[in-house]
């Protein structure tokens, strides 16, 4: 299903459409409310508050949504499990039916338009290339412009998919894949290795857990932090600037000394972070 939303966040249009297609809502399973045996969604029932809403979404779409994904599904992915009642309208002429199903949010929890089954599409949420993440105690991922205190630059988004196919790595076997593809990525985003010694910021990289990959997530970001004693420190503006638009906890990047030029592709000697490394305080 799907529908525009207008200037003001008021919504219009709202239609079904194939998932082939670009929508908002995909369709999970179908509740007649009236079938319950309880005067709470009578004929009479006013529509149900949002904290009621949120109740019914728990109790009726959790099991029958997991069930239409097969049991593959990662509740920290791209996807949530949302439901929608009928319009104010249609309910009080007598519609009963609630719809369960899967959407992706935007920061504001907005639904955005996707293309695709959920069950034939990669359920990691990431974020693309060129921006900027603020981080918090659960290291969560918060999309944030460059100019705005943060934590991370993303570099890349990087797909496992066909690296890892026929088992679940561990974040070790996933660390010394991404540990390379993650240095050429920054040096890459940046324009070459020694920009990036300039700045002197550090390829990093996220992991999927056990259960993010069984539930069907595969991609991970690249992206560039400054690691100080087990932390990332607060960066402001975009490490694509160079030293002169970046500061690290409110400084320029620190002096690098002079060294020779490397070789003509060298292996890289940037000092990476560890995925397992905590984010700084906000």
């Amino acid at each position: 299903m799907t529908w525009d939303v207008v200037e003001g966040g008021s919504i219009s249009g709202f239609e079904q459409t194939p998932c082939e297609q670009e929508h908002r809502f995909e369709v999970s399973a179908r509740e007649d409310l009236a079938a319950f045996p309880s005067s709470e969604f009578g004929p009479n029932a006013e529509i149900p508050s949002q904290t009621r809403q949120a109740q019914l979404r728990e109790e009726l779409c959790g099991a029958s949504t997991l069930n239409y994904l097969a049991g593959v599904y990662d509740p920290n992915g791209r996807y949530s499990i949302a439901s929608i009642l009928p319009p104010a309208e249609a309910w009080e002429r007598g519609d009963r039916t609630m719809l369960c199903g899967l959407q992706v949010t935007d920061a504001s929890g907005t639904p955005t338009l996707t293309t695709g089954r959920a069950a034939e599409q990669d359920q990691a949420r990431v974020l693309d290339a060129g921006q900027c993440a603020a981080t918090d105690a659960s290291s969560t991922l918060r999309a944030v412009d460059c100019a705005e205190p943060h934590h991370l630059e993303v570099t890349s988004v990087v797909s496992m998919a066909e690296v890892f196919p026929d088992h679940t790595p561990s974040v070790e076997e996933q660390d010394k894949y991404l540990g390379d593809v993650c240095t050429t990525a920054a040096q890459e985003y940046l324009g070459g290795e020694e920009n990036l010694y300039q700045v002197a910021l550090q390829p990093f990289w996220t992991a999927l857990s056990a259960a993010a990959w069984e539930g069907g997530s595969r991609s991970v970001n690249c992206g560039l932090v400054y690691a100080n004693n087990g932390q990332f420190a607060t960066l402001t503006g975009s490490a694509t600037a160079g030293r002169d638009g970046l500061r690290i906890d409110g400084n320029p990047p620190p002096e690098r000394p002079e060294r020779r030029p490397l070789r003509q592709n060298p292996e890289s000697n940037a000092p990476v972070a560890s995925a397992n490394q905590e984010p700084g305080a906000q």
